[in-house]
């Protein structure tokens, strides 16, 4: 098969230009390409079958890009969505008219903020967004609120929790989003928590919707801020629990573990506590069962080091909500894990699976939520 001479004419024509990137609509068999003066077009013209003839045209563009017809290599195509393109030429996989070549290009650690416009240019997708607004360089750049506001457009139609949870972390980077959209956001988790869990992830000391510090957190900060001071770590981590922002991270925590609606919202919300009390934690990276978690708090209250001695010396009453901070801080994903990898079940039999697990950590939450 051959180019018709209109289409040859034409594709050699664009090719002496410098290109920044290239599509091609294979429903209305036209290749675009983007140029530092704006955007060209080109009609094609097939001779005969039209896949054979889009081929053809890939071939061409790959010639000219990579020197070679051979496109987009299909054995490292399975290493695009590992981010393994680390190439020094990825912009020239741009130029392909490939979307599995832009794909490899948005995942890229040598991504740049020009690069994810012109990717952006070629192929819009909530996956493609999501992967570019991970690179700093993106999310802090001129592509930043672009891809963010993308997503959140687009998030309504997001059917799967993960993706939600995942969407909600990246666009909540600092810069991205104004005050406004963040509340919209939030109001949005009253009816599905999966977007608190990524509010939890993202910002959790900040959350929209501020609630009130616990009762008794003006009193206790008077006995606990020496020592915050002074750099102890159960003083400082009493203090962000008992604050309005703490207790509105505990009350966005009881309201997705007594009804997460899948496994992916169990598990991340788990990860996010345990990213959230894990500070705490007697061996960083090490979580525990529930069990060996009550067990190794009630531990470390018999025989206390430097730190917590000075807490339970300074504010006694504190006692019962240390017990409670330092179980939270040893479960984590790897609590739930032993009971979600038996089951696919999901809505209320999960939850009812979990129960051995949830009940005694809302019990944990209650707790640093009341005031004794």
């Amino acid at each position: 098969m051959e180019f018709s001479s209109e289409d040859a004419l034409r594709l050699n024509v664009l090719l002496t230009h410098e290109l920044q990137a290239v599509r091609i609509d294979e429903n209305t068999f036209t290749l675009y390409a983007l140029t530092e003066r704006g955007e060209a077009r080109v009609a094609l013209h097939p001779t005969g079958r039209k896949e054979q003839y889009l081929r053809l045209v890939r071939e061409m563009l790959s010639g000219h890009a990579l020197g070679s017809p051979g496109g987009y290599p299909l054995f490292i195509q399975r290493w695009t969505r590992m981010g393994q393109n680390s190439g020094d030429n990825i912009d020239k996989l741009l130029l392909l008219g490939d979307e599995e070549a832009v794909v490899s290009v948005a995942y890229s650690p040598r991504l740049s903020d020009e690069l994810a416009r012109r990717a952006w240019w070629c192929s819009q997708s909530g996956d493609n967004a999501r992967r570019m607004l991970e690179r700093e360089v993106v999310s802090r750049g001129s592509m930043g609120p672009v891809l963010a506001n993308y997503l959140v457009e687009h998030l309504p139609f997001e059917t799967s929790p993960h993706v939600v949870i995942d969407t909600i972390r990246i666009v909540l980077q600092p810069g991205l989003l104004d005050e406004q959209t963040q509340s919209r956001l939030w109001n949005r988790a009253k009816s599905d928590n999966a977007y608190y869990v990524g509010f939890l992830a993202a910002m959790p000391d900040t959350l929209p919707g501020q609630g009130t510090a616990r009762a008794d957190q003006e009193e206790l900060t008077a006995l606990l801020d020496p020592l915050a001071q002074n750099g102890n770590r159960y003083a400082r981590q009493l203090m962000r629990v008992l604050s309005a922002s703490g207790q509105t991270f505990l009350a966005a925590c009881d309201d997705v573990l007594r009804r997460p609606a899948d496994q992916d919202v169990a598990r991340a919300m788990f990860h996010v506590m345990g990213a959230y009390f894990g500070v705490l934690r007697h061996e960083v990276g090490e979580e525990l069962n529930l069990e060996s978690a009550i067990a190794m708090a009630q531990q470390r209250l018999d025989s206390p080091d430097s730190e917590l001695a000075a807490v339970l010396a300074a504010a006694p009453q504190c006692l019962p909500a240390l017990r409670a901070l330092m179980t939270l801080a040893e479960i984590g994903e790897f609590s739930v894990a032993p009971i979600l990898s038996r089951t696919t079940a999901i809505g209320s039999l999960m939850r009812r699976k979990l129960e051995p697990v949830s009940e005694p950590v809302l019990e944990q939450i209650a707790v640093l939520r009341a005031a004794p």
